[in-house]
């Protein structure tokens, strides 16, 4: 059962005197209790489109449904209680620096008219949840980052909404505590069944946490499905250079100069199989490592490596059929990556 359904979604802003398309007919379907990545490089619209989620921004086209509800039907009132079953937190915590940590997560309560004796009563309980319970009368700037990040979720909690959404949630941590915060939202999703989507601009986020995938372009939606499946086999230039990553894992070596190189995914069962020696022996062929990686997807570990092969297309083609006859996924390396 889809939870939140958007049809084709175009938003456009006024400039200066010019007309800018941050987004263009997107279609996505988020069903209830998915932990949903939405991937894109800085600049392709991915912040826009968790914002009109929530209708902070309005569609200048096509629909958001929340459970069926179309929130462009909905009168202003309608609108923040709709709201209020949607939290969010965001890459830079947004937290109120004059009051304490219990405050900040009794806030949106307080706004809903909840008594104030009631509201202290949900906090602390999710100080508990977020594991932060001898916080509760320390203020944001007696927190590391990874702690504020904790503080959001308890007061986006607060509400018992049905969908979290998370805006760069961990960009601004470092990798240890990315990994505990990524944890504590599995956790979540899966004890109280909240439907988390996490917008970022790191793959290792996705396939760390998330079970599918949107990726934006420039505006435009242009893949989405499994988490494992892209990550075995992208379709579009962006999953591929969003896999391949900017930072450099790897020693390059200078006389490498290969005119076709491929990427394979090695899966738990191909794993222990000497597969590069093995085809390299079998086929009596070189070929050069240019990359070896290891990722988290999805809590399997998952290896990948890109490979530069000899020349001639024979030999090409029965080293990939070599390949996949293993069970490896395989797919083609543009020139960029």
């Amino acid at each position: 059962m889809s939870i939140i359904e958007i049809r084709n979604l175009t938003k456009k802003f006024e400039v200066e005197g010019y007309t800018v398309t941050a987004l263009e007919g997107i279609n996505l379907s988020i069903e209830k209790g998915d932990v949903f990545g939405i991937i894109g490089m800085s600049g392709a619209g991915k912040s826009t489109l968790v914002r009109s989620i929530n209708y902070l921004e309005k569609p200048t086209e096509g629909q958001v449904l929340i459970n069926g509800i179309n929130l462009a039907d909905l009168s202003e009132k309608e609108l923040r209680k709709q709201r209020s079953n949607i939290g969010m937190i965001f890459q830079n915590f947004n937290l109120l620096e004059q009051r304490s940590v219990i405050d900040n997560i009794c806030f949106p309560l307080e706004i809903t008219g909840v008594k104030k004796k009631e509201a202290r009563v949900r906090a602390k309980e999710l100080l508990s949840v977020v594991g932060l319970e001898d916080k509760e009368k320390a203020y944001p700037s007696q927190l590391s980052g990874g702690q504020k990040q904790r503080v959001a979720i308890a007061r986006a909690l607060s509400t018992n909404p049905e969908i979290l959404l998370c805006d760069e949630a961990t960009s601004a941590l470092d990798p240890q505590t990315t990994a505990s915060i990524l944890e504590l939202l599995r956790r979540i999703n899966k004890d109280y069944g909240i439907t988390i989507v996490i917008i970022t601009h790191q793959m290792s986020v996705v396939t760390d946490v998330c079970s599918k995938v949107a990726i934006i372009d420039n505006g435009r939606l242009v893949e989405e499905g499994l988490v494992e499946k892209i990550f075995e086999n992208p379709s579009s230039d962006a999953a591929k250079d969003l896999l391949s990553g900017k930072e450099v894992r790897y020693t390059p070596l200078q006389s490498l100069d290969t005119e076709r190189r491929i990427r394979i995914v090695f899966q738990e069962n191909s794993a222990y199989e000497p597969v590069i020696a093995n085809t390299i022996l079998k086929l009596q062929v070189p070929m050069n490592i240019l990359k070896a990686d290891t990722r988290n997807v999805n809590g399997k570990a998952v290896g990948e490596m890109i490979l530069g092969l000899p020349e001639g297309e024979e030999v090409q083609k029965n080293i990939i059929e070599y390949f996949k006859g293993f069970g490896l996924a395989v797919s083609e390396v543009n020139d960029n990556e």
